[in-house]
């Protein structure tokens, strides 16, 4: 497990700014965290060298680029062996519908969230992409109707 990197204030500060707005221009990031810009660019560096910031994104409304059908799929391989689990993982990373994917515990070893044209779409992707691999044993899908962002990460405590 990686070692937790040590984070005062000001650095716990430009990472909540930095989730709330990754386009924020360092010389406004440094004022509203109260640091001179030259040290506000400083500890982003640091941040980013440490591992803390893994990269900056974008994020697209899935409904206004004609996908507006998301699912969460729950996924049951089996034999659950690496030799299939990780073409599996290819193959669900490389579907222009997958958003995400998680290798989860419990019942079901994968949870995909996928967003697709209509629900003829999903049913197509459902059965073609997944229940036709030899490797899935089964598949939950459950309808996303709507979906919330939480506040930004920051350490515990």
């Amino acid at each position: 497990m990686a070692r937790s990197a040590e984070l005062d204030s000001v650095d716990m500060r430009i990472l909540a700014a930095l989730q709330n707005d990754s386009r924020i221009p360092n010389k406004d990031l440094a004022a509203a965290v109260g640091i001179a810009p030259s040290t506000c660019l400083d500890r982003v560096n640091r941040l980013r060298e440490a591992g803390v910031i893994l990269g900056y994104s974008v994020r697209v409304d899935a409904e206004k680029i004609g996908r507006p059908l998301q699912a969460l799929l729950f996924i049951r391989v089996q034999p659950h062996r690496r030799p299939l689990v990780d073409p599996f993982i290819q193959h669900v990373l490389a579907l222009p519908e997958t958003l995400e994917l998680y290798h989860v515990s419990g019942p079901d070893d994968f949870l995909v969230h996928v967003a697709a044209e209509n629900p003829q779409e999903l049913q197509r992707l459902v059965l073609d992409e997944f229940t036709d691999r030899p490797e899935v044993a089964l598949v939950h899908t459950n309808l996303v109707f709507e979906r919330w962002d939480a506040g930004p990460l920051l350490p515990p405590g």
